[in-house]
């Protein structure tokens, strides 16, 4: 089966959920205070460069997701790239893995407008953690986590690591500390998109709101399985080539919506960007060259497409 074009809907907010599995969804993402350290300051990083606005996220040790609002399908491409490659090279040298960190390209699926849409992907991107009966409570979880951002409005603090510095360092036959060649980054957050009216004080409200029905949905399924969370400690205790005896498998939606009109309409422009695309690429490949591919699509041997 083919990949899906990267594609975004020409109207509404450029919010979009990410998801990025390991390979056989091994543990390589084990939540450690370094690694944690490392991913927060490869976002820092990867903000920097490309100013995307991150509403939430969620790192299991198996996957991650992300919750962003883009400018458009370039902008995102870039910030996924760096962000991948970079967070690969570092959880790969802290589990000593040499093969590939990431089952495939990351999965960006839209959201519409629609507050219920936004509300619902945000609830289901906070829920990791409980949802799995892994912790009791949201804040317990020892990897990376937005929960105490946005909650308390505690900053979200990494560290850059150039390793490029560091080699050139080392081949010049010098010493350093660990973060001589460290960028200190403090993770800027963005509100969903249907809230972004509301004053901080009003959107913390809500997020509690939110983790406490999380909280209380995940107990009540505890007690009904009989079976007690797995904790803190045991999540650490984990090995990184490890992997779960049963991954969880399922198809993904192109788009996120609350109501069958709004997702059929989503489904519809998708339709008519793929079949504009596929009779550009035809042209293309009959050697035709002055072709002109849809706005936001990546021609193949081609640049990005503005508009």
């Amino acid at each position: 089966m083919g990949r899906r074009l990267r594609y975004m809907p020409p109207e509404g907010s450029g919010l979009v959920e990410v998801t990025t599995r390991t390979v056989h969804g091994r543990f390589l993402l084990a939540p450690s205070a370094e690694l944690n350290d490392l991913i927060l300051g490869v976002f820092g990083r990867a903000q920097e460069l490309y100013p995307v606005r991150l509403v939430a996220f969620a790192f299991i040790s198996g996957h991650y997701h992300l919750l962003l609002q883009v400018d458009d399908t370039r902008q995102l491409s870039r910030f996924m790239c760096h962000f991948n490659s970079n967070v690969a090279k570092e959880a790969g040298r802290l589990a000593d893995w040499r093969e590939k960190i990431w089952s495939r390209r990351f999965q960006a699926i839209w959201i519409s407008d629609e507050p219920q849409a936004q509300v619902e992907r945000l609830t289901y991107i906070l829920s990791h953690g409980c949802k799995e009966g892994l912790v009791e409570r949201l804040r317990e979880w020892p990897g990376v986590s937005v929960i105490p951002a946005l909650l308390d409005g505690a900053p979200l603090i990494g560290h850059w690591f150039n390793r490029s510095q560091e080699y050139g360092a080392r081949q010049r036959g010098e010493s350093f500390h660990r973060r001589k060649f460290a960028t200190e980054y403090t993770l800027e957050l963005a509100q969903l998109p249907c809230w972004a009216h509301l004053s901080p004080e009003q959107y913390r409200k809500r997020i509690a709101e939110i983790v406490a029905d999380i909280e209380a949905q995940a107990a009540a399924m505890r007690e009904a399985l009989g079976r007690p969370a797995l904790g803190p400690a045991a999540i650490r205790a984990q090995r990184r080539h490890d992997r779960p005896a049963k991954p969880k498998k399922s198809p993904a939606p192109l788009f996120h919506a609350a109501s069958k009109r709004v997702r059929l309409e989503l489904y519809r422009a998708y339709g008519e960007f793929l079949g504009a695309f596929r009779a550009a690429a035809d042209k293309l490949r009959e050697g035709v060259r002055d072709i002109a591919f849809p706005a936001g699509s990546f021609p193949p041997a081609l640049p990005w497409v503005s508009g």
